[in-house]
Parts: C-alpha cells; sequence; structure tokens
C-alpha cells in the first residue's frame, strides 16, 4: 500500500500532478471539499455536523475532517494506498491523522513538496485566473493565501521531513517533467 501526502503552496501544480498520480498508481483520492460535499450530501452524522458549521461562515473543524477521514478509509479496504491532497494543513492536522491511521494499521510513507518560487506561483495562479475567469485568482488574494501557506502549513516539511518522509521536488518545468520526477522519488522506495 502506498500512501503519500502531496504538498505545496496554491499554484505549483497539486491538483494536476494528483490527477496523474491517481491514475498510474491506482490511489483513493483525498480531497476534504470532495468528502464534505459527499458526507453532507448522503446525510450522515458529521455531514449533518459540518454543514451547520459551514452555514454559519465557520471552519469545519480537524476533529469532523479527521472523522471523514475514518470513515472514507475504513470504506476503502481494498485500495492500492491513498493520496493527500491539501491536507494536511497544519502539524496538529498531521498529527491527528497519523494517529487515525495508526489505529487502522497504516502509515504515511510520503510527502511530495511541489517547490516552486513565489514570482512563479504569483504568474501562474494570475494567469489560471485570466483563462479560467476566477475572481479569486487576483494579486491581493494570491499573495494572501501564499502568505498563509508560508505561516501555517509549510512546517509541515518540518513534521515528515523528522519521519525521514519529506522530499522536495522541483515543481519547475513540463508537467510531464515534473510527474517524472514524482514518480522517480516514488518508485525509489
Amino acid at each position: 500500500m502506498l500512501n503519500i501526502v502531496l504538498f505545496g503552496p496554491p499554484g505549483s501544480g497539486k491538483g494536476t500532478q494528483s490527477e496523474k498520480l491517481i491514475d498510474k498508481y491506482g490511489l483513493t483520492h483525498f480531497s476534504t471539499g470532495d468528502m464534505l460535499r459527499a458526507e453532507q450530501a448522503a446525510n450522515t452524522e458529521l455531514g449533518l455536523q459540518a454543514k451547520k458549521i459551514m452555514d454559519r461562515g465557520e471552519l469545519v473543524s480537524d476533529e469532523i475532517i479527521i472523522g471523514m477521514i475514518r470513515n472514507k478509509i475504513k470504506g476503502q479496504s481494498d485500495a492500492k494506498g491513498f493520496i493527500f491532497d491539501g491536507f494536511p494543513r497544519t502539524v496538529a492536522q498531521a498529527e491527528a491523522l497519523d494517529s487515525v491511521l495508526k489505529d487502522l494499521g497504516i502509515k504515511i510513507d510520503l510527502m511530495l513538496g511541489l517547490e516552486v518560487e513565489k514570482d512563479e506561483l504569483i504568474d501562474r495562479l494570475l494567469k489560471r485566473g485570466k483563462d479560467q475567469g476566477r475572481t479569486d485568482d487576483n494579486l491581493e488574494t494570491i499573495e494572501n493565501r501564499i502568505n498563509v501557506y508560508e505561516c501555517q502549513t509549510l512546517p509541515l516539511t518540518g513534521y515528515y521531513d523528522a519521519q525521514n518522509k519529506y522530499r522536495g521536488v522541483d515543481g519547475l518545468g513540463g508537467i510531464d517533467d515534473i510527474f517524472g520526477r514524482l514518480c522517480g522519488i516514488i518508485e525509489s522506495l
């Protein structure tokens, strides 16, 4: 079983690369947004709790997200592995995820971090905003998202590096070149 955390700042290409990794390795994708929508659509207890919180405009607690992850893993007993994209975002979330996975007899094998300079990220996100008509991809919002990433999420590299699980990957170049680098690391395990 292969369990990966795909990591990187906004605009680093996580979404694109995660789809390619899912296709190549047959991994089950964990997206917290998708899980929240699925739990709400199924009217589960966690989904109903999350809906109440989101309806108030608040963030769903780590406890609820971790509960959803636990439920999804239990429902995927035949999975070849998992890819976590966009979660965990904090060291506390990573610790909680490790605890849940340990209870289920699995672990994170690898954190792949797409490394891209800030100027390149801004250029990519501004282009995406223009190409896709995304109003949230404006300079002020982009800079804020990158700042939040650097302050709150980037410390995760230290958490996984201390476990010898973090591998930084050059996120510049063509999509297939970056994918080749990711696969090279995975296959060297």
